[in-house]
């Protein structure tokens, strides 16, 4: 039985759940054609996160997805890092009034228990690993599990407590890193080689991401031992995508040469590893990049909230996490279905 099969899913596509970035109607449009759609919900409020599910249910009839991070009580409610100096020099240049909130993250126990409550076809995971009781309890409820790896250890770690599937992220891909072991930061893996490694110590289904914009690449990574592919980036600059106009404008110039498509693995905008593409905040502030001078995720990410709220608001790219993967210079302004069409299309 293979995960088309098992997922219902009539092209071996999986829009990936970039939170802060998917929406509803983004999920359900790539679930209508028949892909998998997801929705990032990481950063989403319980009660938004019901309704939002509703909303993909009341849209289309197809599997889709759900995306959570995981974290733990402590690491989302403990704030108790200072804010890095340089930082804070930025924000009093700036004139910018910064609010700490009393916890760094949502809860992910609470956000798990709206998948309890209001069962999906698919939930996965990233940041961290859930326990066995809890993949089970969501598969008696109907719902696929799919884990998030960076490293074939994770990989493994996942099979080994009955996931039905697990996401493997290349250092290619762009956003957050959705590994939780050291090794998976120390020595980063391209997909082609993460897919190999992980295929010797494990038989468990692989969806494969990081870099893959085409139709060939897609059938690159299906000839190297993963059943489904997962594209980001390729959606960010599509119709139904939900970032702003100056980060889309952004990814469309680097494809355009009208800025550089150079990217970074960079941990300054949030405390984990993420890949996003260079700009003067990561030129600027490179020197404090070394994790140890750094809050960790999410608490950095709490405190660097201000300045991308004040970088959007002032139509400035140069201050925002313009996240995308090495694939950028092949991204297109154009339908999602088009990008569906295209994918599908092309030979």
């Amino acid at each position: 039985m293979t995960l088309l099969n098992t997922l219902n899913l009539t092209y071996p596509i999986v829009q990936a759940p970039m939170a802060g970035a998917t929406t509803p109607e983004l999920a359900a449009t790539v679930s209508n054609f028949g892909g998998l759609g997801s929705l990032g919900a990481g950063m989403t409020a319980p009660d938004v996160l019901n309704s939002e599910i509703n909303t993909i249910k009341s849209l289309t009839d197809r599997p889709f997805m759900i995306n959570l991070m995981v974290l733990s009580e402590h690491e989302s409610s403990a704030l108790d890092s200072e804010i890095p100096t340089w930082l804070s020099e930025y924000y009093q240049e700036k004139n910018i009034e910064v609010t700490l909130p009393k916890h760094p993250a949502l809860s992910f126990a609470e956000q798990l228990q709206v998948l309890y409550d209001n069962p999906v076809p698919v939930a996965s995971f990233t940041f961290g690993i859930i326990s066995a009781e809890q993949v089970q309890r969501l598969q008696s409820l109907g719902t696929r599990v799919v884990g998030t790896a960076n490293h074939p250890l994770e990989a493994k770690a996942w099979a080994d407590i009955g996931a039905d599937a697990v996401c493997v992220q290349g250092l290619e891909a762009g956003g957050h890193r959705g590994g939780w072991l050291p090794q998976s930061e120390n020595d980063p893996l391209g997909l082609l080689t993460l897919i190999s490694q992980t295929r010797a110590c494990t038989d468990i289904p692989l969806i494969a991401a990081g870099g893959i914009m085409t139709r060939q690449a897609i059938k690159a990574v299906q000839t190297a031992g993963a059943e489904l592919a997962q594209l980001g980036t390729a959606f960010l600059t599509t119709d139904q995508c939900g970032i702003n106009d100056i980060y889309k404008q952004a990814l469309l110039d680097a494809s355009q040469d009208k800025r550089s498509s150079e990217t970074r693995l960079t941990r300054l905008f949030s405390g984990k590893q993420a890949r996003g593409l260079l700009n003067d905040y990561l030129r600027d502030f490179a020197k404090f990049e070394s994790a140890h001078k750094l809050p960790p995720y999410p608490q950095l990410n709490a405190m660097t909230k201000f300045l991308r709220a004040h970088a959007t608001k002032n139509l400035d790219a140069e201050h925002q996490s313009l996240w995308a993967g090495q694939g950028v210079a092949l991204v297109r302004q154009e339908r999602t279905v088009e990008l569906l069409e295209r994918l599908v299309r092309e030979s």
